[in-house]
């Protein structure tokens, strides 16, 4: 037998007596081949030879007879047995449950933190090593202290993104009504503005939006600078304050005011909110806050009445101030869909003392340029109080909105009278998207940016399409009790999103005013065609 054969067989004997960290069993049986070789033993002498001698002290070898084959040799062949777990019980899923509760639970508490804010839970080293990374900051600078379970950001610094908004509107009056004047066609940028914004210092942030339109710089005589839109400054998780802003920016109340117009439903918003009967932009201050769950959103503020945008000032011992209130609750939203069906609820409050006591209410065909079709002229009033009731809800594709306005104003000369106003709307998704809702966005809670399953474009071999969304809306003022008369719009259409940032919208707007209304009874038809983007 060969060395070879004998360490194969010793080494599957030796591994058959090894602990096997697995159960095993055998699988087959298999035998060695018998192995014969020559064998040889030494001589006496050496052994006769005709040419060569023997050599002295030499040991000769002569071969043995061949040996009987020795029987087969078998061995067996081990594989892993699989050997069955034990079932779970219903421990072993109770503590898997609550396992995963508490990641959730860990993972909700990271994301209701400031942005740059950082847990107590990291060393308090970790704030030094920051602040290592910025070579401009002192280099004695403190570390990072615990405060109240958040750590102090003070080395931190802003993070700034700059944007901008282009709109391109054309309006044809395919049918103005005979007594209207100057009802004509036009083009223009309805926007062109440049936006600079930023967070930073872990609780703060800014915007800064100014507008680019040709007629807004040197519209105001003596004025050719810019209209500034968004100035403003924010400190956010206050302790019963919650989000604290100082600036221009929109005064809190009705859904859809504070809902940005990049991501309004309609080009101009309905007859009774902008201009009307809630304010745009205004200076003041204001303060946001929400409950833990975001069903619940409550703001209020103070702001000066009607501060021209392109003046930027007022100089007069009567400035006039307005004071507000805006509440909102979800009594349903879906969190597994993040707010595919939901139910919005809102109401708000707004009290003015009028600058120079000369109020007006009036209102455009919802397009921007063009003449008003209802007006309440000069009211000789010192203040009135507005108030408004919203509400929303969003089935998935399917959006209805709507909100009903009154305001009570008392007039110097006469006794107080009221105006009303509403509006309601409904949006139809084509292709299965939905309207996104922010609970608690930058101005509380409001509709924000849609966003297509897939974006328009068009390649070799691909192309997509985008979103497509269906519209309607009904639009009413009454200013009867100064016998001005009503004002009803009929709007249908349709927008067509490129991407999240890019749209075409065209409105088919019907107005319809009564005969007590300054330009009489009145019907018109107006096209409405507008190409919308921003970044």
């Amino acid at each position: 037998m060969t060395n070879g054969a004998l360490v194969y067989m010793l080494a599957a004997s030796l591994a058959a007596q090894l602990p096997s960290p697995h159960a095993t069993k055998p699988i087959a049986a298999q035998s060695l081949p018998a192995v014969n070789g020559p064998a040889f033993a030494p001589l006496a002498s050496a052994p006769p030879h005709p040419t060569i001698a023997a050599a002295p002290g030499a040991t000769y070898y002569a071969p043995l007879p061949p040996r009987p084959a020795p029987a087969a040799a078998t061995y067996a062949v081990y594989a892993p047995e699989t050997v069955p777990a034990p079932a779970p019980t219903a421990a072993d899923y109770n503590a898997l449950l609550k396992r995963l509760e508490k990641l959730e639970q860990d993972a909700a508490a990271r994301n209701a933190a400031p942005r740059s804010a950082m847990p107590t839970d990291q060393p308090a080293e970790a704030g030094k090593q920051e602040a290592a990374k910025k070579p401009d900051e002192k280099k004695d600078d403190k570390a990072a202290k615990d405060t109240a379970g958040w750590q102090d950001m003070s080395t931190d610094k802003w993070t700034i993104k700059i944007g901008g908004h282009v709109q391109l509107d054309y309006i044809n009056w395919a049918d103005a009504a005979p007594t209207i004047p100057n009802a004509q066609n036009y083009f223009e940028f309805r926007r062109l503005r440049l936006v600079a914004e930023g967070t930073g210092y872990g609780v703060y942030d800014f915007r800064l939006q100014m507008t680019l339109e040709p007629e807004a710089v040197g519209e105001t005589p003596g004025v050719t600078t810019p209209e500034v839109k968004d100035a403003y400054f924010s400190i956010n998780e206050l302790p019963w304050f919650g989000r604290a802003r100082i600036g221009n920016f929109f005064v809190p109340i009705s859904l859809e005011q504070v809902t940005n117009d990049t991501n309004g439903v309609f080009m101009e918003r309905s007859i009774p909110t902008q201009g009307v009967f809630t304010p745009d932009r205004e200076v003041g201050i204001a303060s946001y806050n929400h409950t833990d769950d975001l069903n619940l959103t409550w703001s209020y503020g103070i702001f000066i009445d009607s501060i021209s945008e392109a003046l930027k000032e007022r100089i007069d011992n009567n400035q006039g101030y307005r004071v507000v209130g805006r509440a909102t609750w979800l009594p349903y939203y879906d969190e597994p869909s993040n707010g595919r069906y939901l139910v919005h609820t809102g109401a708000g409050i707004l009290y003015t003392d009028d600058q120079d006591d000369r109020v007006r209410f009036r209102s455009r065909p919802q397009i921007h340029e063009g003449p008003r079709i209802i007006d309440s002229l000069i009211i000789n009033a010192n203040d009135y109080v507005t108030g408004n009731v919203e509400l929303a809800s969003v089935m998935g594709p399917v959006t209805v909105q709507s909100e009903l306005f009154a305001t009570s104003v008392n007039r110097l000369d006469a006794a107080p009278v009221s105006f009303f106003g509403s509006y309601a709307h409904l949006s139809y998704f084509l292709t299965g998207e939905n309207r996104i809702y922010e609970r608690f966005g930058q101005h509380g809670a409001q509709f924000a940016r849609n966003v297509p399953f897939s974006n328009v474009f068009w390649v070799p071999g691909a192309a997509g399409f985008g979103a497509w969304e269906a519209k309607a809306r009904w639009s009413w003022l009454e200013l009867t009790q100064v016998d001005r008369g009503q004002y009803n719009d009929f709007t249908v259409g349709f927008n067509w999103y490129w991407s999240d940032r890019t749209r075409v919208m065209f409105d088919y707007i019907h107005p319809i005013t009564s005969s007590e209304a300054i330009f009489g009874a009145t019907t018109s038809d107006i096209l409405a065609m507008r190409f919308d983007w921003n970044w």
